[in-house]
């Protein structure tokens, strides 16, 4: 089964995507599934895994109104806000829903993200670690450091890192983030998607070769088991269509690799990290 690990779908009808302005003139319209459909059909994906793209609950309910209606949404990544003690009881609530595959923490997000080393997160994060509830992670590479921490204080967290943790390609640097994605390998139940390089490097002037390491080094340290391709759909527009998003991460595969090892990044491994039937 191929999949695509990482993706998104909003209306511009409603009114949690703040993030999505008219300066962003190539988000600020609507991304449907029929928007992608040519797209997974080009490259013989079966289905993909969409994720939030707001902090409300409002918001993953609308997502499970468009998996309900599409069979290309395999699963949906919510969202939730372990601050809150609701969070409980909105878990509850999506796991009834067939297609609910695990929630996303947005720790790029947060102002203070030493908050998410605080007693009553850790200790949530910890139950959910218990049930085995797939985690998406998303940080900047500035805040990878607090993710360690917060990793070795749940070590039994199934968790992703979004975007491969968001090193500066633009500049063109490797270290910290080379040393703090080698600690984050450390934990047997951590991937890392293979996903949102593209906006992190210069948005109109990047090269393929300019992702080449960061690549490489991820394929290194979580090996053929433990690494996603996803492509940010439709984020990934700021900077690449999904053509030149695919391209770049085929172009930096290891030649060597055999067909069974292509199927693991590009499907096999997100079929199992969320426990897709």
């Amino acid at each position: 089964m191929r999949i695509d690990a990482h993706q998104h779908y909003w209306s511009m009808t409603r009114t949690d995507y703040g993030w999505i302005t008219k300066e962003l003139p190539v988000l600020y319209r609507d991304y449907l599934p029929e928007d992608l459909e040519s797209h997974l059909t080009k490259y013989s994906i079966d289905g993909t895994i969409v994720v939030q793209a707001a902090p409300t609950i409002q918001e993953t309910e609308y997502l499970f109104t468009l998996a309900d209606r599409s069979d290309s949404i395999l699963g949906v990544v919510g969202w939730l806000d372990l601050f809150d003690p609701s969070h409980w009881e909105y878990f509850e609530r999506f796991r009834k829903h067939p297609k609910f595959v695990g929630f996303r923490i947005m720790i790029q997000d947060m102002s203070d993200v030493s908050r998410v080393l605080e007693r009553s997160f850790v200790e949530a994060l910890q139950e959910y670690a218990k049930m085995d509830i797939p985690v998406d992670l998303l940080v900047k590479s500035d805040q990878l450091d607090v993710l360690g921490d917060l990793l070795d204080a749940v070590p039994g967290l199934r968790g992703v890192i979004d975007h491969i943790g968001k090193p500066r390609i633009a500049e063109q640097l490797y270290e910290p983030w080379a040393s703090q994605m080698e600690r984050m390998s450390r934990h047997p139940n951590i991937y890392c998607k293979l996903s949102g390089m593209v906006t992190e490097a210069d948005h109109l002037a990047w090269k393929p070769e300019h992702f080449k390491p960061y690549i490489e080094h991820v394929i290194r340290l979580f090996g053929t088991e433990r690494v996603m391709f996803g492509t940010d759909w439709p984020v990934c527009l700021l900077a690449a269509s999904y053509d030149e998003v695919v391209n770049v991460l085929e172009g930096a595969l290891p030649k060597t690799w055999s067909e069974p090892e292509r199927a693991k990044l590009f499907g096999d491994n997100a079929k199992r990290f969320y426990k897709i039937k």
